[in-house]
């Protein structure tokens, strides 16, 4: 963003705006008159985004077992695709978003660069998730999503309880293994399932984007700064369940955090993901109309301890006695990646210049997985991209996506 852009920002009084969009995607915009949109779209995704560029789409609810009803989003055919009355069965492709985002992060750019349309167009049947505590999603009218039941939880449930529900769904409504694609936390709730052997039966390969199974070499100062206080058990600070980006107390917090010397809030698009080469203004609006979403306090203290342990763990309660009321054990157990099974067959893509995906981390992670059978690991280096042009760069189809399908195609 120019530097003129960011000066009427701070003349309208907007630091505030601008640390919490750092925590989301380092993004910030004004639109052609000046104002700031920060609401998300009243209407679904596929209304939204979708069947206005000719796509037939369907939403859809899924449950999970503990009763958070998920929002995912289907298209089944290309937008030149005629009506074969489901006869040509096309293979299921699930799409997973990462933290504080939702289902919408697939969907920034025209029907050319966005993923999950270019997928629809490569004949494949799309289907979109949003996990507990996006827009799209909610929980049972007996739990209101005020209480701070609605958001205990971490990615632990993320992992063992929303990603199951939809691959359950999506596999029984279609009959056929599904491929995956990730990015971010969307990487990291799949090795997690995968590494308990959870519904990975049902699938048939995964693309992860900008992996984060390990955080402890990520370089971005405003990310280990609130990796250090969420630590330090942020929710006895707080007294907040939910981490709203947009709500006052958490932009008291993060003021506090951009005050640092360290952290350059003024650098929005690299504060937090690195310095990306691909992106366009008219993106980073799109990404704005809808993006940051809420996401768990809880859950930002379990990604803090997996930047402070260095090690792939359920969420540890901070006292051995509750740990072991919980895990029958005084310590939290370990995800071992190793045991994702060697023959399920992994593409993965990373870029030098992500810091939150390090080169360093994505190296331990690879190490993980040195004994995966030959020709079942896949490994893209992408020495330009940083975390978000995995997603919403411009040059992302020719990058990487077309390699992805290459993948999922040689992976029938």
């Amino acid at each position: 963003m120019a530097t003129c852009e960011l000066l009427r920002f701070l003349r309208l009084g907007s630091l505030l705006l601008l640390c919490r969009l750092c925590l989301a995607f380092g993004s910030a915009r004004l639109v052609s008159d000046g104002a700031i949109v920060m609401n998300p779209p009243s209407l679904g995704i596929c209304a939204s985004a979708v069947t206005q560029f000719g796509y037939k789409c369907q939403e859809i609810d899924v449950t999970t077992e503990d009763g958070y009803i998920l929002s995912i989003q289907r298209i089944p055919v290309g937008r030149h695709d005629g009506d074969d009355g489901g006869r040509r069965k096309r293979q299921p492709v699930l799409l997973q978003h990462g933290v504080l985002v939702d289902g919408m992060t697939w969907l920034l750019n025209s029907p050319e660069e966005s993923l999950a349309l270019i997928l629809a167009d490569n004949g494949f049947d799309v289907w979109i998730a949003n996990t507990r505590g996006t827009s799209f999603s909610r929980r049972h009218v007996s739990l209101d999503p005020d209480t701070p039941e609605f958001w205990d939880w971490t990615w632990d449930e993320i992992a063992a309880r929303d990603l199951p529900a939809v691959i359950g769904f999506i596999f029984q409504q279609t009959g056929q293994r599904i491929h995956y694609v990730g990015h971010s936390l969307g990487t990291l709730i799949a090795l997690a399932s995968f590494s308990e052997s959870k519904q990975i039966d049902k699938m048939k390969s995964a693309a992860l984007l900008s992996p984060i199974a390990y955080l402890s070499h990520m370089t971005t100062a405003l990310g280990v700064i609130a990796a250090k206080v969420f630590v330090g058990e942020i929710t006895i600070v707080f007294g907040l369940a939910e981490f709203n980006p947009k709500g006052e107390d958490v932009s008291r917090f993060l003021k506090a955090l951009c005050a640092d010397p360290k952290v350059d809030c003024y650098d929005l698009m690299s504060a937090l993901t690195g310095k990306n080469c691909c992106l366009n203004a008219s993106t980073v609006d799109t990404f704005l109309r809808n993006e940051p979403q809420s996401t768990a306090t809880k859950n930002l203290v379990h990604l803090a301890q997996t930047v402070r342990d260095g090690i792939l763990a359920k969420y540890d309660y901070g006292n051995p006695a509750f740990n072991l009321q919980h895990y029958g054990m005084p310590k939290p157990p370990v995800y071992n990646l190793s045991n994702i099974p060697k023959d399920f067959p992994l593409f993965i893509s990373y870029g030098g210049k992500d810091a939150l995906s390090d080169p360093k981390d994505v190296a331990n992670l690879l190490d993980d997985l040195k004994l995966h059978d030959e020709g079942k690991l896949s490994v893209q280096y992408i020495k330009e991209y940083a975390h978000a042009d995995f997603i919403m760069g411009v040059t992302a189809k020719d990058v990487v996506y077309d390699k992805i399908i290459s993948f999922f195609q040689r992976n029938k």
